[in-house]
């Protein structure tokens, strides 16, 4: 909403709540009283007092919200101290919703005490209704025009004590306003009759009692609608929100403009989406370390990431001489090839459920069967070396790729405030080992004759040894070699 025409509409809206209330008193006063407060001077007085109490409501109501229009026009966030002024809106609402009123008992009652008892207390009790029903309606007629601006400037820690009335409190003065109030009246007006107090006991009371009945009504209809629409509507935003939420779209929140429990419910809405939005964000990051699928099981499954000892197959994959290609290019180039090469094998992981454990430089380790277990982690892990064997050729830099397999520890490794989930184990020095000896053969490929034993016959037929053992550096016993048919395995 336009701040123009905001302020319009708050100040029409306050004004018209006096007028509509100015015309009720003037009903309650002639039905109880009649021609005797229908005198000249009331009249004079009454209407000046009316026009008086007019412009007071208009020019308060623009001096109430203009200032907290110069933000909201600039489209700024609020200094302390203007925060500080809007938040006091409601309160100086009340003040000058009642000061008419106020000022209407000071000169009328004393106006009228030679009139009788009775005068007095019929003005001096349609004052106070008015006061009150100015005060409800004034509410009412505003409530939904200061959203926007209660929104911009909501109570947080550093405003512990400002609160407004609950739901209890709200039903509690509605009853008060609208049920007792007026029906406390119409028991005195029946009392004091039939014991001849005031009123005498032939004087017809009927009509006032038909309006005050009739004042209870219109203003209890009027004070409902002011009570549920605070409650409704809030409450109808948050169950709205909560339906995107679980449509998926975790980026909606909701204005707080309520200062009592509801708008606790509102502050709660929103800090549980942000931590619903902090939790994907993490997710998201979790399932860029360990592959979206990966972290998307181990979710759904409640894997335990505590650490434990499981038999993997381990793929290591290696470029060859990337020092030399980047002492020969420019680095934006270097970047692009190494981008390139991650790409491509996280992809094939992906593909075959594997985990990129971890990025070192410019090789990547890769482990299958942990942190989820897969049916074949071996076929797995050998079909990826033979994939990425294939669409790492068109890279302008060499590989080595190692697979092997074994049981390894796999679990969170670190200080207690800072680890990292990582595999340790003999498969894993040996895949190293055999990634870096893969440099030396046609097929840029070799496995350990433990990973093939593993597979399965389709992907095992893949494969093709030299009948020979070669000792790794650091291992101590020797290692069969194996790689994909159709290579020179005497290279």
């Amino acid at each position: 909403m336009r701040p123009r025409r905001l302020l319009a509409r708050y100040a029409a809206g306050l004004t018209s709540a006096y007028l509509l209330t100015v015309a009720e008193v003037i009903a309650i006063v002639l039905a109880l009283s009649g021609r005797r407060a229908a005198t000249v001077p009331n009249i004079a007085t009454a209407a000046l007092l009316i026009c008086i109490g007019t412009a007071t409501v208009l020019v308060g109501a623009v001096l109430i919200v203009r200032p907290s229009l110069r933000w909201l026009r600039a489209g700024r966030q609020p200094t302390e101290a203007e925060r500080q002024t809007t938040l006091k809106t409601l309160r100086r609402q009340s003040a000058i919703t009642v000061a008419p009123w106020v000022l209407t008992a000071a000169v009328l009652i004393p106006l009228n005490l030679e009139a009788g008892t009775e005068v007095q207390v019929v003005i001096a009790s349609a004052i106070l209704f008015g006061a009150i029903a100015t005060l409800a309606t004034g509410f009412l007629f505003t409530l939904r025009t200061l959203r926007p601006i209660l929104a911009s400037v909501s109570p947080d820690a550093t405003t512990p004590r400002l609160t407004a009335p609950g739901v209890r409190a709200r039903l509690l003065l509605m009853w008060t306003v609208c049920t007792a109030l007026p029906g406390l009246a119409i028991a005195l007006l029946l009392f004091m009759q039939s014991r001849g107090w005031i009123i005498e006991s032939t004087t017809p009371i009927e009509l006032a009692l038909l309006v005050l009945a009739l004042v209870a009504v219109v203003l209890g209809l009027r004070a409902m609608i002011l009570v549920s629409i605070s409650i409704s509507d809030p409450v109808g935003e948050v169950v709205d929100a909560m339906a995107e939420v679980e449509r998926g779209k975790i980026d909606h929140a909701v204005d707080v403009y309520e200062w009592s429990e509801i708008g606790r419910l509102q502050r709660g809405f929103n800090s549980m989406v942000a931590g619903l939005r902090e939790r994907d964000r993490l997710r998201d990051l979790f399932g860029r370390h360990v592959g979206e699928e990966v972290a998307r099981r181990a979710i759904d499954a409640d894997e335990s990431f505590s650490g434990d000892e499981r038999d993997v197959t381990v793929l290591f994959v290696d470029l060859v001489e990337s020092t030399r290609l980047a002492a020969t290019r420019e680095p934006h180039e270097v970047a692009e090839v190494l981008n390139d090469f991650f790409r491509i094998v996280v992809e094939e992981v992906d593909a075959h459920h594997g985990l990129i454990n971890k990025f070192q430089g410019d090789a990547a380790l890769a482990v299958f069967g942990a942190p989820l277990r897969v049916e074949d982690p071996a076929t797995a892990g050998l079909a990826t070396a033979r994939a990425l064997r294939d669409k790492l050729r068109c890279l302008p830099v060499d590989f080595g790729i190692g697979v092997s397999a074994g049981p390894v520890f796999a679990g969170n490794i670190g200080a207690e405030n800072r680890y990292e989930y990582t595999v340790v184990g003999d498969a894993v020095n040996e895949a190293a080992r055999l990634a870096d000896l893969a440099k030396d053969y046609e097929s840029r490929v070799l496995c350990s004759a433990a990973a093939l034993e593993r597979a399965d016959d389709a992907e095992q037929s893949h494969w093709a040894t030299q009948h020979s053992e070669v000792l790794l550096r650091g291992r101590a016993s020797a290692t069969q070699l194996w790689m994909p048919k159709g290579h020179d395995v005497d290279d």
